[in-house]
């Protein structure tokens, strides 16, 4: 990539704060706290987003997502903001890290030329001298204005990056980068642990693999150091996250997979006194019995996982290459609720695939009210550049039109809606009992059950083991005392305002029903 020669003042190399702008999924956001962990340990201080308005952050970095069309808009906007706020002298430095550089690193700078730096997805080692730039030599201290091009790092794949690094292959196979001594952007009581990096599935519509590379798994001790570094830190409930989290382990020739993971992953939280583990982002097609039983007897494995199945008819299925069908999928589900006591799914479905009728619609349909999924979500199809589903939806008569696909999410979304509503129903009548992990205090005032007059007690935010941070409902807590995010408590639902529950601790019912009635 030519470069470009902007002049930069000496003012630009002193870099003492930055601001941090992160977009896009979890694996971004892990991404996110190890760069800010590097920045930190080189003394530059991290403040918030808000600073940049106000002049108080020296640098800004975008960590961008370019999965999709839409998430590329969205990032470029805000690259845009950045450039704004440097033009307008409320910042030094633009850097822009993450998906979108690694999968357009060769237009993003047509887009917005003003931008300082970018970094792709194996180069986050490098963010410190893109934050922070030397200056040709100049001596520390030195005044004298130097012309730089525009730093960037972005190797094309993982095994050019470990070249670049004098790291040997076959003595390191998989996930080679480091997460450990992040620093967190999530509460301290939960945290995100990435066990895999990349995805062999190859699915028609996903650009993930030309972004992220092939499956990279990180070895297991590795993954086990994170956990007890992230439990130490005060973290109870941890989310393991990946592009294909089922296939764990076989790109480096792990024979005991994702279920010997889980174990050893038991075994360590079980030395900080248990926690939650939750399993994100499984693979159906991958999914074994032997998985199945180890998410059974692990009690500190939450009876919960988020299993992405995209669609339910076959003839869609094969257009997306899911390498499943229906009849393996209702298998799975039907043995994952049959051996796992209290099984919680998730999934996310898409809506509009080339070729989809309205057989394939009505079909989907049928499955969301048949299973009655914990939680669901559902996507517009996305005609991805350079995808096999892209060629397709350019083909006469494949692309489903736009006010088709709004009319199809809304009717499956409308039918989980329904699901929702009446399981939470049952839940309050039956005034069933979880134990909800509290998050924050509450920012709303709930009615008091009896008069519809203000509740006079504290409520707090908080999720029972069926709802994962940040994309799942949530549970309103109404106590008599105060709680502390993080704090583990035993509560009875009591009633149920659409999505999302409202429970009070067991403690506080039965200390009013034990009360001698005057």
């Amino acid at each position: 990539m030519p470069p470009a020669t902007p002049t930069e003042s000496a003012a630009e190399h002193d870099v003492q704060t930055v601001a941090f702008v992160s977009l896009g999924c979890p694996k971004n956001l892990v991404d996110s706290e190890k760069m800010l962990g590097l920045l930190a340990e080189d003394g530059i201080t991290p403040v918030d987003a808000d600073a940049i308005e106000v002049g108080e952050a020296d640098a800004v970095v975008i960590n961008t997502c370019g999965f999709l069309e839409a998430s590329k808009a969205e990032s470029v906007e805000e690259v845009r903001r950045a450039v704004e706020a440097k033009q307008a002298g409320l910042t030094k430095r633009v850097v822009v890290a993450g998906c979108l550089v690694q999968r357009h690193r060769a237009r993003l700078l047509e887009w917005v030329p003003e931008i300082d730096a970018m970094i792709g997805v194996y180069d986050r080692d490098r963010i410190v001298p893109a934050v922070r730039p030397p200056r040709n030599g100049a001596k520390a201290g030195s005044d004298a204005a130097v012309e730089l091009p525009v730093y960037s790092s972005i190797a094309s794949s993982s095994l050019l990056a470990k070249r670049a690094r004098d790291i040997d292959d076959a003595e390191h196979a998989g996930y080679f980068e480091s997460d450990a001594a992040r620093l967190r952007l999530t509460p301290r009581h939960y945290a995100y642990l990435r066990m895999s990096e990349g995805c062999n599935q190859n699915c028609a519509f996903c650009t993930i693999p030309s972004i992220r590379g092939k499956m990279r798994s990180k070895p297991i001790d590795a993954i086990t150091a994170e956990l007890r570094e992230l439990m130490a830190d005060g973290a109870y409930e941890i989310n393991l996250i990946g592009q294909d989290t089922t296939s764990y382990g076989q790109d480096i020739g792990y024979p005991r997979g994702l279920v010997g993971l889980l174990e050893s992953l038991h075994d360590t939280a079980t030395e900080f006194g248990g926690g939650w583990l939750r399993l994100m982002y499984a693979y159906p097609s991958q999914f074994t019995d032997a998985m199945i039983d180890a998410i059974a007897r692990l009690r500190h494995v939450v009876p919960y996982i988020d299993m992405p199945l995209q669609h339910i008819s076959d003839p869609v299925l094969d257009g997306m290459r899911r390498k499943t069908s229906a009849d393996l999928i209702k298998e799975l589900l039907d043995k994952l609720r049959d051996r796992v006591p209290g099984m919680a799914i998730r999934t996310t479905f898409i809506s509009g695939f080339p070729g989809e009728t309205q057989a394939d619609h009505d079909a989907l349909v049928r499955f969301v009210e048949e299973q009655k999924f914990e939680a669901m979500g559902v996507f517009p199809y996305s005609p991805e550049p350079g995808t096999p589903a892209g060629r397709m939806h350019g083909k006469p008569g494949m692309a489903v039109p736009e006010d088709v696909i709004a009319d199809r999410i809304d009717e499956l979304m409308t039918t989980q809606q329904q699901v929702v509503f009446d399981r939470n129903a049952e839940l309050a009548e039956s005034q069933h009992e979880f134990e909800v992990l509290i998050d924050s205090e509450a920012e709303i005032a709930l009615a008091d059950e009896e008069d519809g007059e203000p509740a006079e007690e504290l409520v707090y935010s908080g999720r029972t083991y069926r709802q994962a941070p940040d994309i799942d409902a949530t549970t309103y807590v109404r106590a008599a005392n105060p709680l502390s995010p993080g704090e583990l408590v035993r509560c009875r639902v009591t009633a149920w305002a659409d999505y999302d529950l409202v429970a009070q601790p067991v403690d506080d019912l039965d200390r009013r029903v034990s009360l001698p009635m005057a």
